[in-house]
């Protein structure tokens, strides 16, 4: 279900992403938390080659069975970024939709940024929250009750120093809304909650990125937002 889901599949939306990278064909680049290999796909087609990693066998074994076409550029492992051995630096590493799911980002990112060469890019794009203490607060309830992987959606500008403060440089953010069907969101999540609970929590308040508008077909549509990060690791 988060194969197909619209938001991950959203081919423009991953085009977007690839270009706000900005690399060079050819680029060696690692896809930190790979997943199903949406994300991987998307960079072999703009002539990257990529390492895939991530902590789901399942997830590698579809990320392979996606990019078996591009042969030798596609390499998908199982393991963490955290203790990860590459033989050589990256050009570059990104992540998406996953720092919410990590329950120390900023080590997630420092990983990545002793993986990358000198001059290297790290990228990250993820789903964010309101600044606001209360409407972070509500939002970050309804995550956790509808999909218990969840742990913290930093906001716009808690990413940009995440960035800064793992030791990157020339960093630069872009800001993307997108929206997502209640019941879509919901069914392909692991729940702590039952769907008619978390349904009455999201209907009760809003924030900025999570805003739900009620459809006259008595659906629920999530307005959100995404912010797309890079930064550059710095000559020593």
């Amino acid at each position: 279900m988060f194969e197909r889901a619209p938001v991950q599949s959203d081919k423009a939306a991953l085009s977007r992403l690839v270009a706000f990278a900005a690399l060079e064909r050819g680029s060696r680049v690692l896809d930190a938390g790979c997943g199903p290999g949406l994300v991987a796909e998307a960079l072999l087609e703009a002539g990257m080659r990529v390492v895939g990693l991530d902590l789901s066998p399942e997830m590698v074994r579809r990320a392979r069975e996606r990019c078996a076409r591009f042969g030798n550029r596609a390499r998908f492992e199982e393991g963490s970024v955290l203790g990860f051995a590459a033989d050589e630096p990256f050009d570059a590493a990104v992540s998406r939709f996953v720092l919410h799911h990590v329950e120390d980002p900023s080590a997630f990112i420092r990983a990545q940024v002793r993986l990358v060469r000198e001059g290297g890019l790290v990228v990250a794009c993820d789903h964010t929250g309101d600044p606001d203490g209360a409407g972070m607060l509500w939002m970050q309830h309804i995550e956790r009750a509808r999909d218990v992987t969840h742990v913290q959606n930093l906001t716009h500008g808690q990413i940009a120093d995440l960035l800064v403060a793992c030791g990157l440089v020339q960093v630069a953010l872009a800001e993307e809304e997108f929206h997502m069907d209640f019941d879509e969101w919901f069914d392909r999540a692991t729940s702590s909650c039952p769907k008619p609970e978390v349904r009455a929590l999201v209907l009760a308040g809003k924030a900025r990125g999570f805003r739900p508008v009620p459809r006259p077909d008595g659906g629920i549509e999530l307005h959100c937002f995404r912010t797309l990060a890079r930064g550059l690791k710095p000559s020593s």
